[in-house]
């Protein structure tokens, strides 16, 4: 546990549900149950807007891998042009 001496005990109340859930993230994680609430606070980001869902998510993902892959070809054939010039001399 990072920063112990930092935190401050606080108690909320889960569904019988969530907290197997929680057991089951902790034991997976192979950490306790309130490093596994911690992540998920740090994770959580309230300035992304609920209504992005699922498939815009991937779509925008999508679309920067393949401008990824577009920017790593053009670099690869300069890349090679370059080489080329150098075994020329």
């Amino acid at each position: 546990m990072k920063g112990a001496e930092n935190l401050v005990r606080k108690q909320y109340l889960i569904a019988p549900h969530q907290v197997e859930k929680l057991q089951l993230l902790a034991k997976k994680q192979k950490t306790s149950a309130a490093e596994v609430v911690r992540m998920a606070i740090d994770a959580f980001n309230p300035d992304i807007p609920e209504e992005l869902n699922e498939s815009e998510l991937f779509d925008l993902v999508s679309a920067r891998v393949k401008e990824a892959i577009a920017d790593t070809k053009t670099t690869r054939k300069r890349l090679k042009k370059t080489l080329v010039a150098l075994g020329e001399k």
